[in-house]
């Protein structure tokens, strides 16, 4: 099936890895041109660049969840180099493993550091579509895609703020769907997916995750991001405001 992504330009955040690496693979063997959004690891953007063909295909650009302005730079430094932004995957996220039993209650929680992590993971995402959607509608075309979790909507022990932010996604796309102009904006929310950050998940809690999924195993990044492209592609002609669970079952 032909997705209709030959030259596309596709602005990948958090590229450098699991999910964000994936992604940006399959949107280059797709044919679009591919912005490599990462934080600090230059030497992974540069080596993923070099991988989908070189800067005369993809190119690196850096950003900063917490900080607006350089995700505006990024987005504008994107415009500047191939025209506009076709669409936009919003993977990056800030998250770290904590075994459950050391997270304090809710409210003994370091809110300054939660917080922070909050915006990040939701204001971060809408700053990002923010500053490519003006293009988007002036062109009449566009597609968003939203990184979530199943977490948001069944919880995990000590996620509440993590959650929180997820289901900020949900409740933003439900609104931005309304956007028109040829504009289609949907979520994405995997469940355990098996990336390098499952290297430092407790193996214990890892066979519980699998054994609690009905299709009796995790989800592979290239799973996660076939569904990412497809809803990033001129093949979805209508699938709009629409969260897609990729976690074999679990919601």
């Amino acid at each position: 099936m032909d997705l209709g992504l030959a030259d596309k330009r596709v602005l990948v955040t958090g590229a450098t890895r699991g999910i964000g690496r994936a992604t940006a693979r399959l949107f280059g063997e797709e044919g679009a041109r591919v912005a490599v959004g990462y934080h600090t690891s230059d030497a992974a953007a540069k080596s993923l660049v070099d991988e989908l063909g070189g800067e005369s295909r993809a190119c690196a650009v850096r950003l900063d969840l917490a900080d607006p302005d350089s995700i505006e730079a990024a987005v504008r430094a994107v415009e500047e180099r191939w025209g506009g932004v076709d669409v936009v995957v919003a993977n990056a996220q800030t998250w770290e493993w904590i075994d459950p039993a050391e997270i304090p209650p809710y409210e003994d929680f370091p809110m300054d550091y939660w917080l922070a992590r909050y915006r990040e993971n939701a204001e971060g995402h809408m700053w990002t579509v923010r500053y490519a959607l003006r293009g988007m509608r002036a062109r009449g075309w566009g597609r968003v895609v939203l990184l979530s979790s199943v977490t948001a909507e069944h919880g995990n022990p000590g996620s509440e703020l993590y959650s929180a932010s997820k289901a900020a996604l949900h409740g933003f796309a439900r609104g931005l769907m309304w956007t028109r102009d040829g504009v289609l904006v949907n979520v994405v929310a995997p469940g355990g997916t098996v990336t390098e950050s499952l290297d430092a998940v407790d193996p214990e809690l890892l066979e519980r995750v699998t054994r609690d999924t009905p299709s009796g195993r995790l989800t592979t990044a290239e799973e996660v991001a076939r569904v990412i492209v497809f809803l990033g592609s001129a093949a979805n002609g209508n699938v709009n405001g629409e969260v897609v669970h990729t976690a074999g079952g679990t919601r």
